[in-house]
């Protein structure tokens, strides 16, 4: 099978010849830097080299962002926010949701560039959005983001709707190059205790949003992950009602726990779930985290892999021995 072939037949729940061996998130610069102090060659951060290296499956992520890089030239703190009231939207407009966020852009380019290789199969296409949760936290602030539900319900929904029509037209450009196999929309609206919204307030301005745009998506016949750091396991229903297929990256520190959800939600589609901390601890600890992870994996809909981005803590030798129990158990264990 193609590694596009083996993620597409994982998300169908069906049969492959071994599960695809990933790492979901970009490396740390501090975990790149201390690799190479032990003997990593100096690779490039992008074009996949990194991966490339560690004999990884190839896969290509496009992140479209709805804020232009002019906006966070600001000297404003991004913690601090770009805007308190409508006024400030109006000011800043011109520095979201931008027109050419895909065709005349580089990533028009690139979609070109790899659009035999993607349909030969050598590899899935991972596109990635600013979520509704994401977007006006960016705009509003940390803090007064949380508080803006409630302040300005009103500003909040026509964020989101603007937001909205950006998506639908960012899928119609993106698809007319090359069809993604699955994205993603940046959220992190969960951490270590739970969601940071109410169900009550989730469906009230972050699902109407879902609902119109993830039919689009899927009338593409992509596959629809939230990516929410920390506990989701209380909000996995929300999200599967408002149309999502899947999560990620499922971090087990948390409290989240692929098993339980595999048995709660048959359908949801996982990728991550390895606990990143037991790495460092070498490999009792890691083939033990793998064989935790082997009854979902042998269920389908799941692509295991670090639970986020692989901490400095983790030494060269260790990583290259997580590798090798990776392929280990993706050869033995699957569909």
């Amino acid at each position: 099978m193609t590694n596009r072939e083996r993620f597409l037949s994982v998300f169908d729940f069906k049969p492959v010849d071994r599960m695809p061996a990933i790492e979901l998130m970009v490396w740390w610069d501090k975990t790149r830097s201390r690799w190479e102090s032990e003997g990593l060659p100096n690779l490039a951060v992008f074009g996949n080299a990194i991966g490339a290296y560690w004999k990884l499956d190839d896969h290509r992520q496009f992140g479209v962002a709805s804020e232009t890089m002019d906006l966070h030239g600001h000297k404003i703190q991004e913690t601090r926010g770009f805007i308190k009231n409508e006024e400030d939207y109006e000011r800043i407009l011109p520095l979201i949701y931008p027109k050419d966020a895909v065709l005349d852009n580089w990533i028009e380019d690139e979609l070109l560039n790899i659009r035999d290789a993607h349909d030969a199969g050598d590899f899935p296409v991972w596109m990635t959005f600013s979520g509704y949760f994401w977007l006006p936290r960016v705009l509003f602030g940390i803090e007064p983001h949380l508080y803006s539900f409630y302040d300005y319900p009103e500003l909040y929904h026509r964020i989101c709707r603007d937001q909205a029509e950006f998506h639908l037209r960012v899928i119609d450009d993106f698809c007319s190059v090359l069809t993604p196999d699955f994205m993603s929309f940046a959220e992190d609206m969960s951490y270590k205790h739970g969601p940071m919204i109410s169900e009550n307030m989730f469906n009230e301005f972050i699902r109407p949003y879902y609902e119109i745009v993830i039919p689009a998506l899927h009338k593409h016949n992509i596959k629809v992950f939230i990516d929410t750091d920390g506990d989701f396991m209380p909000m996995a229903r929300w999200l599967l009602d408002s149309g999502a297929d899947g999560v990620l990256p499922l971090e087990r520190r948390a409290g989240v726990d692929v098993c339980s959800l595999r048995a709660k939600y048959p359908g949801l589609l996982m990728i991550g779930g390895f606990d990143k901390t037991v790495i460092r601890f070498g490999e009792d600890a890691m083939r033990k985290e793998f064989e935790r992870l082997v009854p979902v994996m042998k269920a389908g809909g799941f692509i295991p892999s670090v639970d986020h981005q692989t901490p400095p803590d983790v030494s060269l030798e260790n990583y290259g021995i997580y590798r090798r129990l990776q392929d280990e158990y993706c050869n033995k264990y699957h569909p």
